[in-house]
């Protein structure tokens, strides 16, 4: 039975997995169900290889890390006794990778924005692929809560807006009250003018 490799390729990020068709499973020939081996190739770092569970320690870590940060959420992804832990590390974004065997030190690598999106890419590539006819073990990509979206931006800008509508509704109804209302100026009509009447003159008979 002949080996399938496939390769997923972005400028900053290489990926490669190899493995043989399920046959048990129905797969054609250049499917691949029974992974045997992968190497990733990041600019900068050494290359690395594992198993499947550190490949899916990687996808587990690196993919919902990608998708909070897009969101604005900055969070770190992995457990610090897991295989792979990423978060954020002022401008770059932090990888570290540890290995099963005793003794070996784990790989810190630092990403900028395009070798994190080209490291997505190659994982996304791989995920999606038909011919590779594996279950990763990782949960669907989800809305994220709003929760979280709202925690991302500071309590005091949360709190800011409301507190000053607060405060000048709170001086606006202050000073309504301590302005005197004009009082009201009752009209008075004026008196009716007397009238002369003229007098009547007498006449006597002569």
């Amino acid at each position: 039975m002949l080996q399938t490799t496939y390769r997923y390729e972005q400028t900053a990020a290489r990926l490669m997995v190899e493995g043989y068709p399920d046959l048990s499973a129905g797969h054609s020939s250049d499917a691949i169900g029974i992974l045997s081996s992968w190497r990733l190739q990041l600019v900068g770092a050494p290359e690395l290889e594992g198993t499947r569970d550190h490949l899916e320690a990687l996808m587990k870590a690196v993919m919902p890390y990608a998708r909070h940060r897009l969101s604005g959420v900055e969070r770190r992804f992995g457990q610090d006794s897991g295989f792979v832990s990423i978060g954020p590390d002022q401008t770059t974004h932090l990888l570290e990778l540890r290995s099963s065997r005793d003794g070996v030190e784990p790989l810190q690598l630092k990403l900028d924005d395009a070798e994190l999106a080209d490291l997505v890419r190659c994982l996304d590539q791989l995920r999606l692929d038909s011919r590779v006819k594996l279950t990763w073990a990782f949960p669907d990509d989800r809305p994220l809560q709003r929760q979280e979206v709202v925690d991302r931006i500071p309590l005091q800008k949360r709190l800011g807006p409301p507190v000053l509508a607060g405060v000048a509704l709170a001086c606006t109804i202050a000073t309504a009250w301590l302005v005197p209302l004009p009082q009201e100026i009752k009209e008075t009509a004026p008196a009716p003018a007397a009238i002369d009447k003229p007098e009547q003159e007498t006449t006597s008979d002569r």
